[in-house]
């Protein structure tokens, strides 16, 4: 059994389960981090020494580092589909999923944190309409990209499509005022018509930050998820 380690509302375990659930896995949801603790335990030392989520463990192997689960997952599990087979396409699908890392992660995710997890009264305007500059500065890269194909790395969706598709739907639902990036607008939608996206990435968004202590509850109660 695939065991995966993490909130399922965290920003770098959620392109982990929505692939496991894009190449129809079974696995098992290990509540952790947060409120749920366990990140210092003998056991999850043994699967990630960083003491970070996400993780998993397939079988008797431990891996972490969230783009190179996805990316161990879709070689293992979606040779051929998610994880090309030509060497150029999934060169380039691997290059924009570490450019996604470096360049467009971080200035959507502080966005994120300067607006959805803080509250009206200490946003700064200032800080938010920079934040809002850089990442459409970054967005507008890919959409020059996706201006010749449907997806990242080509016609297909792949690999190269789940972190930049996780951080698209925070951009596009973060409240800023932005301009048309037309390609990534009509990528995102095609995404958007995707089940597992659908169920694993279009969830736990827009919440006041009260509401976090609550959800955590929540999903464990789930158990799954």
């Amino acid at each position: 059994m695939l065991e995966i380690w993490g909130r399922p509302y965290s920003s770098n375990v959620i392109p982990v389960i929505w692939t496991a659930n894009e190449l129809q896995l079974d696995y098992q949801l290990q509540l952790a981090g947060g409120s749920f603790g366990k990140l210092d335990t003998d056991e999850f030392a043994k699967i990630n020494p960083n003491k970070m989520i996400p993780a998993i463990r397939d079988g008797d192997f431990p891996l972490w580092e969230s783009l190179t689960i996805v990316r161990y997952l879709c070689s293992r599990y979606g040779e051929g589909t998610l994880y090309p087979r030509d060497l150029q396409q999934r060169a380039v699908a691997e290059q924009w999923m570490d450019w996604s890392a470096s360049i467009a992660f971080p200035p959507v995710i502080q966005l994120f944190f300067a607006t959805v997890r803080c509250q009206p009264e200490d946003r700064d305007p200032a800080k938010i309409a920079e934040l809002r500059d850089a990442s459409v500065a970054a967005l507008r890269i890919l959409d020059a990209h996706l201006a010749e194909q449907a997806y990242v790395a080509g016609d297909h969706f792949t690999m190269g499509d789940i972190p930049l598709g996780c951080i698209a739907y925070r951009f596009f639902n973060i409240e800023v005022e932005r301009p048309s990036l037309p390609h990534v607008e009509a990528w995102y939608q095609r995404l958007s018509a995707r089940p597992a996206y659908q169920a694993h990435v279009m969830r736990f968004f827009g919440r006041n930050p009260d509401d976090w202590q609550a959800l955590e509850k929540a999903s464990a109660a789930e158990g799954v998820i």
